[in-house]
């Protein structure tokens, strides 16, 4: 019997369904053998791309936010009047401040609401800051978020500072202003940049959260009191957090400035001026050293606590004063304009003399009212008053009882049927020599938002209004009033040009400029112009004014042991009332002493009179300057 295994020669095939499932399994693994080699293809190209073609830039970008540049924010110079009182002091205030940069974009809501939990800011405010700040080109810098933050509220925050990426406390300087109120239109004050101000400024250095000066002193002289930032280069961590620093430049301190102005002379002008107010909405008053131009005290009234605009100022309070009708963000001295007034025929009156048209033996006769006929109808008679009638007066009697027919006379002259009984100077040459004494255009003071006024002539008038000039346009304007406007700055050197012999000056506030190493650098007197007018009719219009005060209009500004020299003015203004008078303006301007001058004042009041309540405010001031000794020179009181 053959030998056999019990196997069969041949294998017998699957089942169907198990060859089936069988190559479904090879395909998959195929294609997922595929995908993997797909996914890995596209890892090696990104990762080239990343290390050949990007590399540098992500390097860079890399070694930025390890690596950053920080300014050092340089100390700001002070601010001391005359005798070397400080007005300024310059503290540290803490502040909540934000990176964007380094704030992780997936934590932002979580950091925004624990910073609105600490500050109060709402967090929607602080995202919006983030953004901006994002899209910005420097994200690195930080932005605040609070200023002015509590020392609780600082560190309780800094005790959260590691869990709050981006965010940071820093310290701020923060600028103190000593007296407040009593130098606010001068001094001015500092803010947060603005846009604008930062597209002007980045060439300069100014940083997005740099402050600058806003008003007064601090915008006038930015660059002198800012000093120089200087720059720290740091190593920082994955948060943004400084680890060490690698490099820094020290800033440079800005310089302080010495003001011209005495401060207890300004207190002294403040108290006056504000106790004569009475309905009057505002005030000013100048006191000016006539022979150098430099400005003793600047006092505009109502006043306001530039303190409040460092300290972060309440919506509310900002409100208040912007809505306030009386202006006290204005500097009404220098930025306000209004009619002069009498005080204007200190420029009529030598003008007159210096053109010929009078002598000191002038004499016209004031019967209280003249008559300009209408030139189209002879009986219809327009009546020019002047305050009383006073008879005959020569010139120094016009100047000193400030007779308005008078003055009439010089600037327009009089005719009576159809005869010229008296040639005046005439509107256009009485507007030379307004602007002759600097009318109509800014003093160049070296403080911000000075208003020029305006002088008219009948171009002037046919251009701005349409209409042409007429007589009684001249007799208006030679009495200071009609279409002319000027600052009390511009009057007060009205009356220091008489006293000093015919010089316009250029009026300041600061006088000198200190280094932080003690070096002095004395400020020249600006530029001035010469009148022009002969010393006989310069003496000639002092005697009018030395006679107002001893015995005419101004005898209110007299002061005993004092020789004073001035002019008051009454300047109507606004509508009429029904019975045919209108609001008045009060002014005085003059200078003392009469035989040796030193100071020259002005003194504004809206709603005042110049004899009743400017001129006795300038005795005031006349007095306190004159009884102290050795205070013309500089010495504190």
């Amino acid at each position: 019997m053959p030998y056999s295994t019990g196997r069969k020669p041949w294998r017998s095939e699957p089942p169907k369904e198990l060859r089936d499932d069988s190559a479904a399994a090879r395909q998959k693994v195929f294609y997922f053998g595929l995908l993997v080699l797909i996914l890995f293809g596209i890892l090696t190209v990104q990762l080239a791309r990343l290390q050949l073609i990007k590399g540098e830039t992500f390097s860079l970008r890399a070694e930025t936010n390890r690596l950053r540049q920080l300014a050092v924010e340089p100390s700001r110079g002070l601010i001391f009047d005359r005798n070397g009182v400080p007005l300024v002091e310059n503290r540290a205030s803490f502040a909540a401040a934000v990176v964007a940069a380094d704030i992780p974009a997936e934590r932002e809501a979580e950091i925004t609401l624990a910073l609105q939990e600490l500050t109060g800011v709402p967090a929607g405010e602080t995202e919006q800051l983030i953004a901006a700040r994002r899209s910005s080109n420097d994200p690195f810098t930080p932005q605040v978020v609070k200023a002015n933050l509590p020392e609780a509220v600082a560190f309780a925050l800094r005790e959260r500072l590691a869990s709050l990426p981006g965010v940071r406390v820093i310290v701020e300087p923060r600028r103190e202003y000593v007296h407040a109120a009593l130098l606010s239109h001068v001094l001015g004050f500092v803010g947060l940049i603005d846009p604008e101000e930062y597209a002007r400024l980045a060439p300069l250095d100014y940083g997005v959260s740099d402050f600058v000066g806003k008003t007064g002193v601090e915008l006038a002289y930015e660059s002198i009191l800012r000093g120089v930032p200087g720059e720290r280069e740091v190593e920082a961590d994955a948060s943004g957090r400084e680890l060490r620093t690698l490099k820094e430049t020290a800033a440079a301190p800005g310089r302080s400035v010495v003001l011209s102005l005495d401060v207890a002379l300004q207190r002294e002008v403040t108290e006056v001026l504000a106790a004569a107010m009475g309905d009057s909405r505002n005030a000013a008053a100048v006191v000016i050293d006539v022979h150098t131009g430099e400005i003793l005290s600047l006092v505009s009234l109502p006043t306001f606590d530039n303190n409040v605009f460092t300290s972060g100022l309440d919506e509310a309070e900002l409100e208040r004063l912007l809505s306030d009708p009386a202006k006290p963000l204005l500097n009404h001295a220098i930025s306000e304009t209004f009619p002069p007034g009498s005080t204007f025929k200190q420029v009529t009156g030598l003008a007159a003399l210096q053109e010929g048209v009078a002598q000191p033996a002038t004499v016209i006769f004031s019967p209280g009212v003249i008559y300009v006929e209408n030139e189209f109808n002879p009986e219809i008679r327009y009546p020019f008053r002047d305050w009383a009638p006073l008879g005959s007066l020569d010139f120094y009697g016009g100047v000193a009882m400030s007779s308005d027919v008078y003055f009439y006379y010089l600037a327009g002259g009089y005719a009576e049927n159809g005869r010229q009984l008296f040639e005046g100077l005439g509107a256009t040459k009485l507007a030379d020599w307004a602007r002759r004494f600097g009318l109509g255009r800014t003093t160049g003071v070296d403080l911000p938002g000075e208003a020029a006024g305006n002088v008219p002539d009948p171009t002037w008038k046919e251009a701005t209004i349409g209409e042409v000039w007429t007589i009684g346009d001249t007799y208006n304007f030679g009495i200071g009033q009609g279409y002319l406007t000027t600052t009390p700055l511009q009057m007060v050197l009205v009356s220091a040009a008489i006293a000093n012999g015919g010089q316009v000056l250029t009026p300041r506030v600061v006088s000198e400029l200190r280094s932080a190493d003690g070096s002095v650098i004395p400020l020249q007197p600006g530029p001035s112009s010469s009148l022009g007018i002969d010393a006989r009719n310069l003496e000639t219009m002092r005697e009018g004014m030395r006679r107002a005060v001893a015995g005419g209009t101004a005898k209110t500004a007299a002061v005993n042991g004092v020789a004073i020299a001035g002019k008051t003015g009454t300047a109507e203004f606004g509508a009429q009332r029904e019975d045919g008078t209108s609001l008045e303006h009060g002014w005085f301007t003059g200078y003392a002493p009469f035989e040796d001058p030193e100071i020259a004042v002005v003194v504004f009041l809206e709603q005042g009179n110049g004899a009743l309540t400017a001129a006795p405010v300038a005795a005031r001031i006349f007095d306190y300057y004159f009884s102290l000794s050795g205070f013309a020179g500089g010495g504190t009181p």
